[in-house]
């Protein structure tokens, strides 16, 4: 049974706007490495990124100074003031750059603003509770058998996860033939994507320690770690489930493994319950998404 957290809701609500804080600055990094080679940038749009930038890590600033009583609106109005600010001078610099097409740089650096992100701010969330991390999520509790027990869901799910798959995009074929104007066309993720058209070996190494190293850890500690027992202590179990869970399948941004990540989430979530040991989804998640690299790189 999972155990209690002392979460609050102001740490939380602040700890989302930063990792959203976070992820936008990745985003807006990204614009001075890759931009559309048909879009003239110059001088102004590196002052507009450079203000967009600076903006954001005022956000963050306001975001993780002492918001006491008395100054909680000030607190509030030089926040969004500076979030807005960095939205629109960002809204600008993306115009004069386009679009960047898809790239292991891309891959990274929206790994580290999001994942990365979450481990940092997590650490400073959990001292802000004063509560050690393994206090926080269990690491102590039994753990080899949470590790063996998260290695053999990855490995049962593997199979299921293949037939999920396949469930869906047979379900997101015949869609398409009846009603054309969907557009739904089955394709594999961009990070797959990505991973299939790399050949050099040192780019192919980077996109592994993301994937199976950052992104569980990153991903499961703020879903499984920190949204679901948020949620569920609140008094809304079933909404931390089946939230954290479709949130979990929607943040891949991709229709064809929506089902089957959504069933994944949802075992994850069972296997913490049931170990209160967060290792246990994370090794879980770590050997799915090992397996799944593997399989691509074939």
């Amino acid at each position: 049974m999972l155990s209690v957290k002392p979460w609050k809701t102001e740490a939380m609500l602040r700890l989302l706007a930063s990792v959203f804080v976070c992820l936008y600055a990745g985003s807006l990094l990204l614009l001075t490495l890759h931009h559309d080679d048909k879009a003239r940038v110059g001088t102004g749009f590196y002052l507009l990124l450079v203000g967009a930038l600076g903006c954001s890590a005022a956000a963050l600033v306001c975001l993780h100074r002492p918001w006491t009583l008395e100054r909680i609106m000030r607190h509030l109005a030089a926040f969004l003031i500076f979030f807005y600010g960095g939205l629109l001078l960002g809204a600008f610099a993306q115009k004069l750059a386009g679009s960047p097409g898809p790239s292991v740089a891309q891959m990274v650096i929206g790994a580290v603003s999001f994942q990365g992100a979450v481990v940092l701010l997590a650490g400073r969330f959990v001292r802000e509770h004063q509560v050690t991390w393994s206090e926080a999520f269990g690491f102590g509790n039994r753990r080899r058998l949470a590790i063996v027990l998260g290695f053999c869901l990855a490995c049962g799910f593997v199979w299921l996860g293949t037939a999920l798959q396949a469930v869906s995009v047979a379900a997101m074929e015949a869609a398409s033939k009846r009603l054309p104007g969907l557009h739904l066309k089955p394709e594999a993720q961009q990070a797959v994507q990505t991973l299939q058209a790399t050949t050099g070996w040192g780019a192919r190494l980077l996109l592994g320690v993301v994937t199976i190293l950052l992104a569980p850890m990153g991903e499961e500690i703020l879903f499984r770690g920190l949204l679901y027992p948020w949620i569920k202590q609140a008094g809304y179990p079933r909404l931390a489930l089946w939230g954290t869970v479709a949130l979990f399948a929607l943040i891949h941004l991709n229709l064809e493994t929506f089902l089957p990540l959504a069933v994944l989430a949802l075992a994850l979530t069972m296997l913490y319950e049931w170990t209160d040991n967060l290792l246990a989804p994370v090794a879980a998640h770590a050997l799915f998404n090992a397996l799944n690299f593997a399989r691509a790189l074939t």
